[in-house]
C-alpha cells in the first residue's frame, strides 16, 4: 500500500514552480514542505480557505457574552448591590473583564482548532518512512501528491519530469 509520491527539490522556487505546475495539471490531494513559509506555495497548492479566523471568532465573541454575561448576572441578580449610586447595570466598568474573557477564550478557541484541523498530536506520518525527508526541516523542499488522487497512476513521471532531485515512493 503507497500513501504517495514525493519529489524532492533543493530551492523554494522549484518547490513552487512544481506545485504551480502540479496544479495546473490537475493534482489536488498534494502538499508541500519546506524549512521556511514560501509565499504564494498555499496559493499554489489551492488552499484558499481556512475555519481558522471564523474559529477565532467564536471563540472571542463567546468570551465577551461569557464575561458580560456573568457580570451583568453577579450584579443585577445574584448580588444587587447598589454602590455610589450607580445604576445596577453599569456596563462601563464590565469592559476590562468582557475584553480579557474575549482575549482568552480566541486563544482557547484558536489553540484548540488547530489542534483538531491539523490532526494534532501525530506522532508518525508516512513521510517519515522516506530517507531524506529529515531534511525537510533543514535546506530541502517537498512536494507530495497522496494516492487518494485521482491522477496518482501518473503521479511519478510527472514528478520526475518537473526536475525533482529525486522522487520516492512513501509507503504507508
Amino acid at each position: 500500500m503507497s500513501y504517495g509520491v514525493m519529489a524532492e527539490f533543493d530551492s523554494a522556487e522549484a518547490l513552487l514552480a512544481a506545485t504551480r505546475h502540479a496544479y495546473a495539471a490537475g493534482y489536488r490531494v498534494m502538499d508541500a514542505y519546506s524549512p521556511f513559509p514560501v509565499e504564494g506555495l498555499a496559493e499554489a497548492l489551492g488552499t484558499h480557505h481556512t475555519l481558522v479566523p471564523w474559529i477565532t471568532l467564536s471563540g472571542g465573541a463567546l468570551g465577551a457574552l461569557t464575561g458580560f454575561g456573568l457580570q451583568a448576572w453577579v450584579h443585577v441578580a445574584a448580588l444587587p448591590i447598589n454602590v455610589g449610586g450607580r445604576p445596577m447595570l453599569s456596563w462601563p466598568m464590565f469592559i476590562p473583564v468582557t475584553f480579557e474573557l474575549a482575549v482568552l477564550f480566541a486563544g482557547l478557541f484558536t489553540l484548540v482548532g488547530l489542534l483538531v484541523l491539523n490532526g494534532l498530536p501525530h506522532p508518525y506520518h508516512p513521510l517519515f518512512n522516506v530517507p531524506s525527508f529529515h531534511r525537510a526541516t533543514r535546506d530541502r523542499f517537498f512536494l507530495c501528491v497522496e494516492a487518494r488522487d485521482s491522477q496518482f497512476q501518473r503521479a511519478r513521471a510527472f514528478l520526475e519530469n518537473l526536475g525533482a532531485i529525486e522522487v520516492a515512493d512513501v509507503p504507508e
